[in-house]
């Protein structure tokens, strides 16, 4: 490679095309990608047009903003965490390897003596930004990485990322902005409550210069496009404010350029969590494999700048690298900057160490020539202040707070940079709200059928249905349904994707004979008994910042429906459950902001030392999972010590679809995949044995629910840990995004009667239980999922709030007589069953039908003072 100039797989723009471009840029008119690229190549006369109108934006952005006139930098430290790094990127001089580094006295990673050093001094001079910067994954790589954490007692380098950050916190005021490279779902859960907003440079969506040898990404499995892009996502669900951004001149053509920034477009509109972009331009440094490459042009720069203003519109946040452009401040304010990013008064620019920050009166007065004056920012954005919550985490909020305008969100100048605890929200566990929800949605309802914020905190609904649109194409179907049908009364095990899938379609007789074969080998093996137990659902939040979007459960702290019950009003409910029978309490709650780690741990004990023979049936996979990333602690250590204070089982709800084509539609926030798998298979490893769900009917189709019902089956196979497997049909009357015009009206009855089938034959014969819900289906719907191969009714509940928000019309509980009639309407018996599918203690059932299960209806709700 020996150009860093764009290369053009087509010849130079026309005048005509160019004239076309500007003038769709002068009059504000969305461009494509192919008009994007045209302008890239704007030089001269044609150029200045150009920055005029993208000036023209940024400035009625800027105005918008209330900040008019303003350009910002924020003040900084830079600290280069480590250099070690697992990527091998052709350009790079901030890398190195052990020997080096060894040789220059310096350890695999700074020790925190060393960054509290650099924190310290910064603060002393102002600085309010500690950027923490480090190569990717060293651990991977590098034998000598991995023995340095382990010496220090750290698992990884994103536990010592997490560890220095709060110190930094604690010990010196700066706010962290963190950029460790290429974190999955689960490292941004664990870093986000000790940092303000991270980054991670896009650089490129040209896929060449990484797969092909020569390319300056080659060799480098962190500099993927897809996986950058995935990166970019992740942050987005996670709330999580994110810096990113362009490396122009590493030989991308001027079409692959304007790909680029269609790609940040599209991750930007779809989670609104991108707070900037650099644009930066290439710089050849010596003993790197690029050196004889030119620099990047400064109207490669501009231009860029320019055609970035107009795709990402005025609220984009653009900046540029003071320390990379010479003296040509005035050309890139008049592209289109709003920012200078950070400027360090003590610290050097470790990844370009041989160009200088220029100091910040210099900046002043530059910017001022231009006709803006220098304001400082912290190192997030003041919109993501003024948003507040689910963007910074509460135990961030007093350190944002004492640094920032409370009214511009901007850095306040005479802020005391200082230490300040980093811990927990105290009284966390205060009765607040409608506690009495689970009563009340039966007879008053929901306040309203949406939250306020309907139209925000989803993320954008017009890019949510382009992403959603390719999963909901129905299938060609081109196996043969009555060989598939023969196939599945032979032997179930035996039949084929094309098969099942078939079946999955089925209707009419082919879909009444499919359901008979499902009964009949549901009687081979559970027999006629139609199972139940006697349980109280508790929930003890609904607030919830997640952003799930078939949730109408969840609610903002602020909301009229919102409510959080206390430890004592727990205990109380579980008191109240067993005193009329109950076996099983199953607890879950929404991802409150303010609730510590171990809070789930204390809803357990709650319930323990209160009731000591009530098996706890809590806490779903995302609640596993944000307990652990708040309290540091892996997924297995946090479920060892969950199991030690009285945890049981765990729901395996948060499930949905395990096809995370249809996850990200389905939610915003929630964990992938794979991360619910972990979450499963290390509680079974454990000894906790899960339930297993599907929530189907809403932008799936039958080949999801074949992945999820297969993916089950293997998890089973591998760790026998699945008590039964529940179908979830869809309610779909208050869901977002059902309100929002992407989901479907739920399941229709063939939907829930194949489904009922097919998950006793695809999951046999490894999950002997299937069950169907009646808070969903209602009695008939019930009974006719026992007729196509349920066994199970699931649980009287006692209250219900999840499905009743979302506008279930089948009530809130059930009482034993009630469920004993649904069996007897499908022709079958019904008994009692605990958790585990084992029989009940007589003193259990004796209180359980004295009280037929249920609430006395004038019971009081204790503890509600």
């Amino acid at each position: 490679m020996t150009s860093s100039a764009p290369r053009s797989e087509q010849s130079a723009p026309t005048a005509n095309a160019m004239r076309r471009a500007l003038r769709r840029a002068r009059d504000g008119v969305a461009l494509d990608v192919a008009e994007a690229a045209v302008l890239l190549r704007a030089r001269g006369a044609d150029l200045e047009d150009l920055c005029a109108s993208a000036a023209r934006v940024r400035d009625a952005g800027l105005e918008a903003a209330g900040r008019p006139g303003v350009i910002t930098y924020s003040k900084s430290v830079f600290i280069p965490l480590t250099r070690l790094c697992r990527d091998k990127c052709h350009y790079c001089t901030f890398a190195t390897v052990p020997g080096k580094l060894r040789r220059a006295g310096h350890g695999m990673f700074m020790s925190p003596d060393e960054v509290l050093a650099i924190a310290r001094r910064g603060a002393e001079l102002g600085c309010k930004e500690a950027l923490i910067t480090l190569g990717d994954k060293p651990e991977e790589r590098w034998p000598e990485a991995r023995e340095w954490l382990e010496a220090e007692g750290y698992d990884d380098t994103i536990a010592y990322v997490r560890a220095i950050s709060i110190r930094i916190l604690e010990e010196t005021g700066l706010l962290p902005h963190l950029n460790p490279g290429i974190m999955t779902w689960t490292d941004f859960q664990r870093l986000k409550p000790v940092s303000p907003s991270m980054g991670l440079m896009l650089e490129t969506t040209a896929t060449r210069l990484w797969s092909e040898p020569g390319g300056p990404h080659y060799g480098s499995p962190d500099k993927e496009p897809a996986v950058r892009l995935r990166h970019l996502e992740d942050a987005g669900r996670s709330s999580v404010p994110l810096t990113s951004g362009l490396l122009l001149g590493i030989g991308e053509t001027y079409e692959e350029r304007a790909e680029s920034l269609f790609a940040l477009r599209r991750v930007s509109r779809a989670y609104h969590g991108i707070q900037e972009l650099i644009l930066q331009n290439f710089r050849a440094k010596p003993d790197t494999a690029m050196r004889g490459m030119p620099d990047a042009e400064l109207d490669e720069l501009v231009a860029t700048v320019a055609v970035a203003r107009h795709i990402m519109g005025p609220s984009a946040c653009l900046q540029a690298p003071p320390n990379l452009v010479d003296d040509e401040y005035a050309r890139l304010i008049g592209a289109g900057i709003d920012d200078w990013g950070g400027v360090s008064p003590i610290t050097p620019d470790h990844v370009n160490p041989e160009r200088p920050w220029p100091q910040i009166e210099e900046l002043a007065e530059r910017s001022a020539a231009a006709g803006f004056s220098l304001r400082e920012r912290l190192c997030v954005y003041p919109e993501f202040i003024q948003r507040g919550e689910p963007w910074l985490d509460p135990r961030l909020l007093p350190h944002v707070r004492a640094l920032a305008d409370p009214e511009t969100g901007l850095a306040r100048e005479d802020a005391v940079v200082e230490g300040r605890p980093w811990q927990e929200p105290e009284e966390v566990f205060v009765p607040s709200g409608r506690t009495e929800l689970h009563r009340t949605i039966d007879t008053e309802g929901r306040t309203a059928d949406r939250r306020d914020d309907f139209d925000e905190v989803y993320g954008d609904w017009e890019a949510l249905r382009e992403a959603a649109a390719p999963g909901m194409v129905p299938e060609r179907i081109d196996a043969d349904v009555r060989q598939a049908l023969k196939q599945a009364a032979d032997d179930p095990t035996r039949l084929t994707d094309p098969e099942a899938l078939a079946l999955l379609h089925a209707d009419g007789p082919a879909l009444d004979a499919l359901c008979r074969i499902a009964d009949d080998l549901r009687r081979d093996v559970v027999g006629d008994d139609v199972t139940y137990i006697v349980t109280r659902n508790i929930n003890f939040t609904n607030v919830c910042y997640t952003g799930c979007r078939f949730c109408a459960f969840a609610q903002r702290r602020t909301d009229a429906d919102a409510f959080t019950l206390s430890l004592e009003q727990v205990a109380d409910r579980a008191q109240q459950a067993w005193d009329v029978g109950a076996v099983e309490v199953c607890m879950q709650g929404g991802i409150h902001p303010d609730l510590p780690g171990t809070a789930y741990f204390d809803i357990a004990r709650a319930v323990k030392e209160r009731v000591p023979g009530m098996h706890v049936h809590a806490f779903s996979p995302m609640e596993v999972v944000n307990g652990a990333t708040r309290t540091g602690l892996s997924i297995r250590e946090w479920l060892t010590a969950a199991k030690e204070v009285g945890l049981d089982s765990i729901p395996g709800t948060a499930a949905e679809i395990l096809d995370d084509e249809v996850r990200w539609v389905l939610t915003k926030g929630k964990l992938p995949t794979a991360t619910w798998v972990e979450v499963v298979k290390t509680a079974h490893e454990l000894g906790i044995r899960s339930s297993s769900t599907m929530m189907y009917g809403h932008v799936d189709q039958p080949r999801h629910w074949l992945g999820h019902l297969r993916l089950l089956a293997e998890i089973q196979r591998e760790t026998g840990g699945f008590t039964e497997f529940v179908t979830l049909p869809f309610i779909h009357t208050n869901a977002p995004v059902y309100l929002a015009g992407i989901a479907r009206p739920g399941p229709t009855t063939r939907d829930n009667r194949a489904v009922t089938a097919m998950a006793r034959l695809l999951l046999h014969p490894h999950i002997p239980n299937i069950q169907t819900s009646w808070v969903k289906l209602g009695t008939e719907g019930a009974a006719e999922m026992l007729r196509s191969g349920a066994n199970d009714l699931g649980g009287t509940l006692m209250e219900e709030t999840i499905s009743r928000m979302a506008g279930s019309s089948y009530g809130s509980y059930r009482s034993i007589r009630d469920l004993v009639a649904i069996a007897e309407t499908a022709g079958r018996p019904a008994r009692a069953r605990t958790t585990l599918y084992g029989e009940v203690p007589r003193e259990r059932q004796e209180a359980a039908l004295t009280s037929d299960g249920h609430l006395p209806e004038l019971l009081p709700v204790l503890g509600n003072d």
